[in-house]
């Protein structure tokens, strides 16, 4: 048996979601779990994993089924800056209130460099 991740209660519950998604998009795509299996390179059992949303599962296994099921599009949107409110609000307070050119020496040399 593999080790527990302890993983807090809101994302237990976004992982049996998302298994419980996968498990019926492939129902409503008619693909066995034998097919599923042989299609995304994985066992019967791991299939049976991802789809309960087993947190033990590398996410390898969850990208092949999105493969097989033909959702891997999501796939590059999950982090993307776009939908990261709070990482942009905290780059935001750490912006600049103003910016300033460098200080330029007055030794007698104009010339620039």
């Amino acid at each position: 048996m593999k080790n527990q991740v302890n993983l807090p209660i809101p994302a237990i519950r976004a992982l049996h979601k998302v298994g419980k998604d996968i498990n019926d998009a492939r129902r409503r795509r008619r693909v066995t779990i034998q097919l599923m299996a042989e299609r995304a390179g994985l066992s019967r059992a791991t299939i049976g994993k991802i789809e309960k949303g087993d947190s033990t599962t590398s996410i390898g296994g969850y990208v092949a089924v999105l493969f097989v099921l033909g959702m891997t599009d999501r796939l590059s949107d999950l982090v993307d800056a776009v939908h990261d409110l709070t990482g942009r609000r905290l780059e935001e307070e750490k912006l600049p209130q103003r910016v300033r050119l460098p200080n330029v020496k007055k030794n007698g040399d104009n010339h620039e460099r």
